[in-house]
């Protein structure tokens, strides 16, 4: 059974390549049951905040079929000790035996093929001459963000908001020096502290945080932007508020999880604001064509994506990685 660090992950895995997949499977369809969380009360006892254990299988059938799992825990406190809030390991097995082939850094897989879903999401719905972006939260995901939105689209000016200043400006100044390289043009990277001012601003709002109250009002938003949320993916989060779902035109990565577990969704419609119908459309709905995205010309609408995670992704960017 082959083991790939989460370096060799990240060295195995092509953006455009992984959405390439994504949209391919996406497209296909697999088995994917609703992910098992386990809640954990208070690991480091009263007081602490609660922790998560996440099961996610998915498989695909036939000679080729793969089968996956990925076990992820979630751990909000890690960041008092300067660790990742989120861990991860991913099995991968042959589809026709069982018989175990690779075991990958989940934690890794999960950013890149994350990021990569926003990146498909992007490409059916946010204006193909965007060229701003602002990344609310400036945690282990944004860079993957940021980078995977600049290949899709001709992202110039990148803004950076954190609750930790201190923290976005390091990401600003990292991605400063390594972003050009990695997309083969010049871009303008830089922190900001006005969060109402740069949402203003950006063609794409991306957020990836672990909030509970919303960090995007629909009072700030303009015509024509694309809202990418990323980080709340329980109903007690969120990363938006009522208005600007009430706004937007609705896209989510798989209804079943979004209707479920993401607050960004779940809230809105609890209350009355939206309801499930709302909905336009989850990404198996729009790589399969039976429904569509932004319209080629369309400079009003605001269209908002939100992504809870799906096993199907894990399950692409396992097989890209092992070259299955």
């Amino acid at each position: 059974m082959r083991s790939l660090s989460a370096s060799e992950v990240d060295r195995a895995l092509d953006d455009i390549a992984l959405i390439d997949r994504l949209d391919a499977l996406f497209r296909a369809g697999c088995e994917m049951p609703t992910r098992h969380h386990h809640p954990i009360k208070e690991p480091l006892g009263a007081g602490s905040a609660d922790a998560m254990l996440l099961l996610m299988p998915a498989w695909t059938r036939g000679p080729s079929g793969r089968i996956g799992v990925k076990i992820v825990t979630v751990f909000p406190d890690n960041g008092k000790k300067s660790l990742p809030a989120i861990y991860g390991q991913y099995l991968l097995l042959d589809g026709a035996t069982g018989q175990s082939l690779a075991l990958l850094d989940g934690t890794m897989l999960t950013k890149r093929r994350t990021a990569c879903a926003s990146g498909l999401a992007s490409h059916y719905l946010s204006r193909t001459d965007a060229a701003s972006l602002l990344m609310i939260g400036a945690g282990a995901l944004a860079p993957q963000l940021i980078r995977v939105h600049a290949k899709v689209r001709p992202i110039e000016q990148v803004e950076i908001w954190g609750r930790r200043p201190e923290q976005a400006e390091q990401l600003a100044e990292e991605l400063t020096r390594s972003l050009p390289d990695a997309l083969g043009r010049p871009i303008a990277v830089r922190a900001v502290t006005d969060r109402q001012q740069a949402v203003g601003r950006a063609d794409i709002v991306s957020c990836a945080t672990l909030s509970k109250v919303p960090l995007v009002e629909g009072d700030w938003l303009r015509e024509g932007q694309h809202i990418d949320l990323v980080g709340a993916f329980t109903p007690q989060m969120r990363e938006s508020d009522d208005k600007a779902a009430w706004r937007s035109r609705l896209f989510v990565d798989t209804r079943a999880g979004a209707l479920k577990e993401g607050g960004d969704i779940v809230q809105p419609i609890a209350n009355g604001t939206i309801d499930e119908d709302d909905v336009i459309a989850d990404l198996f709905e729009l790589a399969s064509g039976r429904q569509t995205g932004r319209l080629a010309g369309d400079r009003t609408s605001i269209t908002l994506f939100k992504s809870v995670g799906a096993a199907l992704e894990d399950l692409a960017a396992a097989e890209l990685a092992v070259g299955a």
